[in-house]
């Protein structure tokens, strides 16, 4: 690289535009769409689509609400122009969308592409030619005068033409290739000599359409530039001012919008930026942008997946995973403190209140998404996205320290693999650690007596099995797990007593499970148990065992049976 790039990359000169009033616009309505899939977008594909890709293409734009629609360059090759014939002939077309077919200003091209609308209802006919300086000297080696002779020529072919055809109705578009190279001052002649042939006015309106061909400089400079042709450019009343930014720089959304704030009304551009080189404008973007902000885009991305798979099956590529709005990881968060929010923000969350929500710019049911992908756990995730994930998924509620506690477990994990978990991983992990399957569901007798002192108390018996060893628990207390809790302490040797205690539902009708939650002191140790069982006594006492299970031997009780893995069977 070029310690001095200047040398041979000169710096786009500002339009010295003072009195612009595009920084303070507020767009608050949809543009004029028009989706160029079909023709800018196929002839930039490695392969391009067959007439069976073509149409799922054009009927997935239909759906989404699309009413211009550029199907093809019918002069280009003999496919292009079958597919607008196949449109045309098998009556494909809807009543309220118009095809727009592109020509470059010559005179055999333009024949042959009014030739393929015959019997078109509605028809956008787009005329294209060079005018930047480069193309003018290098590659059509025409004059100034020259590019008006020419432009005044076609575009006079195509009146003509048109009037041969008086069953469609037509409109007529214009781009001054290479806009974004060109002298405002010669862009400015070229168009109103086109829109003078055209006579342009707001019962016969063309459209004059704007590109960057390619970005040379920051979305302001292009927006001044869009100002001051909306304001200088004549029959302005005549005219639909449209954009087809690319995305050279990876400005082309930021150029678009911009554009719509200076005085454009119409874009041109692909579903998520599809393209030669970079790409073209990516539609999808820009349209969920003006969706956040309260504005309703007229497109219909409601099962945004679907559409995805659509494009990337036709163009036969993949769309980004961290592509704006459909990408796959474009809803997932990994870090920690981001989970918390989310999770947090999500429980806070009343139905109808108005979106506002950390780190999720937009609700991913509008789109079709669910909230499984929201989050997801890698190492640098924390106990906010796993918690998440198993309530979402499995409906465990955890207390806030069993989160704390589990979320180092998690950590040990993703630290040794390195790998994500997902939810069902994690509900997989939690069920180890915790033997949430692996204790037996106790058979307890509880006895109670109300002439003890102080008021209400139980007797709780059980027989325990650990490691082999038999123990006859008996033990009173205000409840059945005091009681268990006093017995297991006698049997052992070991001080139990419980710190904490958490229960709650899962499920409904005949399958309902209770899961209790305990924290628990075991000598001089805290740990958490769970137990689940449809009786919530049952499951408190299975969380006991959990908990004592887990529980690391202290020098104190290394010879009891606390050293091994235990097992209740209780009486």
């Amino acid at each position: 690289m070029l310690k001095q790039p200047a040398s041979k990359y000169p710096s786009f000169k500002p339009i010295g535009l003072r009195d612009r009033t595009w920084p303070d616009a507020v767009l608050t309505k949809a543009p004029i769409w028009l989706s160029t899939d079909l023709r800018d977008g196929n002839q930039a594909l490695i392969e391009p689509m067959d007439i069976a890709r073509k149409l799922r293409m054009f009927e997935t734009l239909v759906r989404i609400g699309f009413k211009e629609i550029e199907v093809g360059f019918p002069s280009a090759s003999q496919v292009e122009f079958d597919f607008v014939r196949k449109l045309i002939d098998e009556n494909l077309i809807p009543d309220d969308v118009s095809i727009q077919v592109l020509t470059h200003a010559r005179e055999p091209l333009i024949e042959r592409t009014f030739e393929a609308m015959k019997g078109a209802r509605s028809v956008i006919m787009h005329m294209v030619n060079p005018i930047a300086p480069i193309m003018r000297r290098v590659v059509l080696g025409l004059s100034e005068d020259g590019i008006i002779e020419l432009v005044q020529r076609n575009a006079q072919l195509f009146i003509d033409l048109a009037a041969q055809q008086p069953q469609t109705q037509w409109m007529f578009e214009y781009s001054p290739e290479m806009f974004s190279d060109t002298e405002l001052a010669f862009s400015k002649r070229v168009v109103d000599a086109v829109t003078e042939v055209w006579q342009a006015r707001p019962e016969q309106k063309c459209i004059i359409n704007l590109p960057t061909t390619v970005e040379h400089s920051t979305p302001n400079i292009f927006a001044d530039m869009i100002e001051w042709m909306h304001r200088h450019i004549e029959r302005r009343d005549g005219v639909i001012l449209s954009v087809h930014p690319h995305n050279d720089r990876g400005t082309g959304t930021a150029a678009a919008e911009l554009a719509l704030m200076a005085g454009a009304d119409r874009l041109e551009g692909c579903l998520f930026g599809n393209g030669e080189r970079t790409g073209n404008l990516d539609l999808v973007n820009v349209a969920l942008n003006l969706y956040t902000q309260g504005v309703y885009p007229e497109l219909d991305f409601s099962d945004i997946d679907e559409i995805r798979r659509t494009v990337e099956h036709c163009n036969q590529l993949p769309v980004h995973p961290r592509h704006p709005y459909v990408g796959d990881l474009v809803y997932t968060s990994f870090s920690g403190s981001h989970q918390d929010a989310i999770k947090k923000a999500f429980a806070a969350r009343k139905d109808g209140d108005v979106w506002d929500m950390p780190y999720l710019p937009l609700d991913p049911k509008d789109l079709g998404r669910s909230y499984e992908a929201v989050i997801r756990v890698n190492s640098q995730s924390g106990k906010g996205g796993i918690s998440y994930l198993l309530e979402s998924e499995y409906g465990l509620e955890l207390p806030r320290r069993l989160q704390i506690e589990f979320s180092q477990v998690v950590q040990s994990v993703m630290d040794a693999t390195g790998k994500e978990l997902t939810a069902k991983d994690l509900y997989e992990l939690f069920e180890r650690e915790y033997a949430v399957r692996d204790v037996a569901s106790p058979q307890h007798q509880v006895l109670e007596d109300a002439k003890k002192t102080g008021g209400k108390e139980v007797t709780l018996t059980a027989d325990v099995v650990m490691a082999g060893r038999s123990f006859s628990i008996r033990g009173a207390g205000t409840g059945p797990i005091d009681a268990f809790v006093e017995g297991m302490s006698l049997a052992t040797g070991e001080a139990v007593r419980v710190l904490d205690y958490h229960e709650h539902a899962i499920g409904s009708g005949a399958h309902v499970q209770a899961v209790a939650y305990l924290e628990l002191r075991v000598g001089q140790q805290t740990v958490f148990g769970v137990g689940m069982d449809a009786n919530i006594v049952s499951a408190s006492l299975k969380a006991i065992i959990s908990g004592l299970q887990r529980a690391q031997p202290t020098e104190k009780t290394k010879t009891n049976p606390f050293e091994k893995e235990l097992t209740c069977q209780t009486n």
